[in-house]
Order: C-alpha cells, then sequence, then structure tokens
C-alpha cells in the first residue's frame, strides 16, 4: 500500500483491514452476532495501519534497470 505517490486514503486502508479480518476470520460476512466484533477488529486494523504508515518514511522509486547498450 506504500507508494511513491503518496499514501493510501482512508478507503484504501479500511479495505485492506476489511480483507484481513476475512482472512483470519474465514467469514467473507459475519453473522449478525459477529458483526460487532468484525467491525471493532477492522476499526483497531485500520487504526494500527495509518498509525504505521504515519511513522514510515515516505516509499522510494525503484531504480530503473539498466538499459543494455547495444553496437551495430
Amino acid at each position: 500500500m506504500r507508494q511513491p505517490a503518496g499514501l493510501p486514503s482512508e478507503d484504501e486502508i479500511r479495505a485492506a483491514a476489511r480483507q484481513f479480518v476475512r482472512k483470519i476470520s474465514g467469514f467473507q460476512k459475519p453473522s449478525r452476532n459477529h458483526e460487532a466484533a468484525f467491525q471493532s477488529a477492522i476499526e483497531e486494523i485500520a487504526g494500527a495501519s495509518r498509525k504505521l504508515l504515519d511513522a514510515l518514511p515516505p516509499a522510494k522509486t525503484a531504480p530503473s534497470p539498466p538499459v543494455a547498450e547495444t553496437t551495430p
């Protein structure tokens, strides 16, 4: 998610947190009984992710590969 062009949006961070919670919980969509726990986990993970991204230095662009010279 860390790109040279800038930090991800809050929506992108929440989407990644939701994907992580789905993966860990095994639920694509939780039942009503589990919805509060599911949403709480998304909020906590999104917050921790934003804190981490804010603490990291900006991402650098990857160096371009060297161009091979050809001789005629």
